[in-house]
């Protein structure tokens, strides 16, 4: 296999593979034509593929290029996401419906796409959106790292990695917080809801392949306790370590000696 542009290095920790790029833009490009050419293998074996998306400013790079890349049906892709705010108005830009709406859905238009409504009765949304996941099982997950090592928005207070439940609603922690206000998201702390749904970490790992995108000076601590520390709900993205089939893509500002 011919050698990728940008790429710095390659490595695996436990079971993770874990690639570091030479800048956001390289990673992003990469790992986008690697989730193209794993939907394009899955549509060409089984008749639709189930993919959940993150929404966040680290998935812009890898969303561009997935969105260019020609020769994938989307008609034949079922779109879930990982998270969605409560108490945010149905029309508010910051929703990440609205995010995935804007860079992915209403751009390639995939078959079906389910959001996560949380303007309504929490339990019940949580019951239909947990029905929608186990309708079939999760082809591909598309990730981020959050800086205090959340995935989704299992923050660590709150990260259950035998957690019972597919979604569930949870309280957002400062440094989760700070995060949306850093990432320009905000403009201040108290603009930030301090709850959300959000997939469990037993519904993001039952993904056949996850993809993890974590560029960024910001996400340096993240990255070193995800490859260097124990596996614990501390750093609730440390449990990507034990994924059969998970990939970490990485720059150098976010890796540097994460791995030392």
């Amino acid at each position: 296999m011919p050698a990728q542009h940008g790429l710095v290095k390659e490595h695996t920790v436990d079971r993770l593979k874990v690639k570091v790029y030479e800048n956001r833009e390289e990673l992003g490009r990469a790992a986008g034509m690697e989730v193209a050419k794993r939907i394009k293998e899955l549509l060409s074996t089984q008749q639709s593929v189930r993919i959940i998306f993150a929404a966040a400013p680290s998935q812009n790079e890898f969303l561009k290029t997935l969105v260019r890349e020609e020769e994938i049906e989307w008609s034949r892709i079922t779109s879930f996401h990982m998270d969605e705010y409560i108490g945010l108005e149905k029309n508010s830009p910051q929703r990440f419906s609205a995010f995935l709406r804007n860079g992915v859905f209403d751009i390639v238009k995939p078959g079906t796409v389910h959001l996560i409504d949380s303007s309504g009765s929490i339990e019940q949304e949580s019951a239909r959106y947990a029905n929608l996941l186990q309708e079939a099982p999760i082809d591909i997950v598309c990730m981020g790292i959050g800086e205090n090592g959340h995935i989704a928005f299992n923050d660590p207070p709150v990260a259950d990695f035998q957690d019972p439940k597919l979604i569930k609603p949870v309280e957002l922690d400062e440094a989760c917080r700070r995060q949306q206000v850093n990432d320009g998201c905000f403009p201040a702390m108290n603009d930030v809801p301090t709850h959300a749904l959000t997939l469990t970490i037993p519904a993001l790992m039952s993904g056949a392949a996850l993809f993890c995108m974590v560029p960024g000076t910001t996400k340096y601590a993240a990255v070193q306790q995800t490859l260097g520390g124990t596996i614990s709900t501390n750093c609730p993205a440390s449990i990507l370590r034990t994924h059969p089939n998970c990939t970490l893509y990485v720059d150098v500002d976010s890796y540097e000696s994460a791995s030392k």
